[in-house]
């Protein structure tokens, strides 16, 4: 599991889902853009939701687990990117909603 450092907040995420995270994360920032980022929780986890503000100017890091980069779905960074448009920010899906989303939204691609 990595972890997500959002100023003295710590989030885990699995390694491969916040590769992907930080890209479309770095995506919006250097474009000088403030977002949500809002997933779910897990069961296990105590469930609900979480949101948080991310702004150019906010401290963030990122903490993988493992030592070698995952190779990265386009389609699931593009989608997650996109997903930032709406009212709820970026949100936090899998790469299998990633997937269905592109087939709705073909624009994305």
């Amino acid at each position: 599991m990595g972890i997500l450092l959002h100023g003295s907040n710590e989030y885990a995420f699995e390694d491969r889902l916040l590769a992907h995270l930080k890209m479309a994360i770095a995506q919006k920032l250097r474009k000088q853009e403030s977002f949500f980022l809002s997933w779910a929780k897990r069961a296990e986890d105590g469930g609900g939701r979480v949101s948080i503000w991310l702004s150019p100017g906010t401290d963030i890091a990122f903490h993988f687990h493992g030592s070698k980069p995952p190779e990265l779905n386009v389609v699931w960074v593009k989608a997650l990117a996109a997903t930032s448009h709406t009212h709820r920010g970026l949100v936090v899906i899998s790469e299998e909603e990633a997937a269905k989303f592109a087939q709705k939204n073909p624009d994305i691609l």
